[in-house]
């Protein structure tokens, strides 16, 4: 359910040398659903989820109650906290908190926002589909640097903790897809990661 390899490899390897050509003239130029039903349901998120600055705490991390009541709940949850997640202004420690057993991930989250390439990366939700009461797909875009890199990927979100959390999958696809190119190892979690 992660990155579709062959298609990541043909969009991701030339937008992030754009991304890091863009990066450097910059720096030159100074909620449960029941397991039977599942619900697809489109998001509506700003054209660029770079472009929503990450809030507090409390209002930037979607949880599971107030995903409780609906699938739509559960949705508009999955898209708050996916959006954040890949939202290159939201504070590592809170991208850890919206990583399926983000912990284990801590240090790549904060090598991956440290790269120049990397760090311009961000998400946009097309769809959420609500499988079970604890898992849900996601059908979503990515940029680097406003530029598109991928389009119509697949991820999975989970309800962990109570908080809707993008699933850790999705972030070992990038840096298995990209580790070469923008630096970052690969942590030993994504051997495990679902």
């Amino acid at each position: 359910m992660g990155f579709n390899s062959k298609a990541s490899r043909i969009y991701i390897a030339p937008v992030l040398g754009l991304t890091l050509l863009a990066a450097t003239s910059a720096c030159s130029s100074g909620g449960s659903s029941s397991s039977s039903s599942a619900a697809t349901t489109p998001a509506t998120t700003p054209a660029s989820s770079a472009a929503a600055p990450a809030s507090s705490a409390a209002s930037s991390t979607a949880t599971a109650s107030s995903a409780a009541g609906s699938s739509s709940s559960a949705v508009t949850a999955i898209t708050t906290n996916w959006t954040a997640f890949f939202n290159p202004s939201t504070p590592n420690s809170r991208r850890v908190q919206l990583l399926e057993n983000g912990s284990e991930f801590a240090s790549a989250i904060t090598a991956f926002s440290k790269s120049p390439m990397a760090s311009a990366v961000s998400s946009k939700v097309d769809s959420v589909s609500v499988t079970s009461s604890t898992k849900a797909s996601v059908k979503y875009d990515l940029t680097a640097a406003g530029t598109p890199v991928a389009s119509g990927q697949t991820g999975t979100a989970v309800l962990q903790n109570g908080t809707w959390k993008v699933g850790d999958e999705v972030f070992c696809g990038l840096l298995k897809e990209g580790a070469s190119l923008i630096g970052i190892a690969v942590p030993a979690a994504c051997n495990s990661a679902s």
